[in-house]
């Protein structure tokens, strides 16, 4: 198998800890979309990452679909529960997650047109969406060590994941000190092997 992402694609980088954690043995490269000849077209008609290709040469992609496969390549260790009301929360966790990056890189996006085109309003709704996102987060964390049923799984991920490219992408932007549930939580992710091996290279 082989996986096409981006260097600091937080999606990308949620598959590539959760084949870590599973220890699943899959070829990664990085790929510039923004090169006309960039492969990742072949393989999802999106043209965009992560994809999975396949050992048949069939593709998957979306990073919640890749996860799920990964996930029941073996039998142990599950990052997503086999009993469905763990499953249910610990996807809304993922859901929230992967949500608050989408709003995070559409402002991002405007942020970068030329100040003239730029949009104040679209930047302040998407922040909006990010600063509502982390509060309910937060008070949903409370006191827990991991994110459902005190279980490290694919919510933890997930959580890591996007906090890590608020990081990268807002360095201005201090969640840590009105979020502190998530300030411990991402603590303990950086400690994880899986997370240090895949930190983005300007984190």
């Amino acid at each position: 198998m082989k996986l096409y992402y981006t260097v600091n694609s937080p999606y990308a980088r949620k598959v590539r800890v959760v084949a870590a954690e599973k220890h699943v043995d899959i070829e990664v490269e990085a790929v510039d979309l923004s090169d006309p000849n960039c492969v990742v077209k072949n393989f999802n008609p999106l043209g965009k990452v992560p994809v999975l290709v396949l050992d048949d040469g069939d593709s998957l992609y979306d990073s919640r679909v890749i996860v799920e496969y990964l996930d029941n390549r073996t039998p142990l260790a599950h990052l997503i529960p086999q009993n469905q009301g763990a499953k249910i929360w610990v996807r809304r966790w993922e859901a929230l997650a992967d949500g608050i990056c989408d709003a995070a890189i559409a402002a991002m996006m405007e942020g970068r047109k030329l100040e003239a085109i730029q949009d104040a309003a679209i930047i302040s709704k998407q922040m909006a969406k990010v600063t509502r996102g982390l509060e309910t987060l937060n008070l949903d964390l409370s006191k827990k060590k991991w994110c459902v049923e005190e279980t490290f799984s694919l919510a933890d991920i997930s959580l890591g994941c996007l906090l890590d490219f608020l990081n990268l992408r807002f360095k201005d932007f201090n969640w840590q000190e009105p979020y502190p549930n998530l300030a411990k939580h991402f603590a303990s992710m950086q400690k994880r092997p899986s997370f240090k091996d895949t930190a983005p290279p300007e984190a």
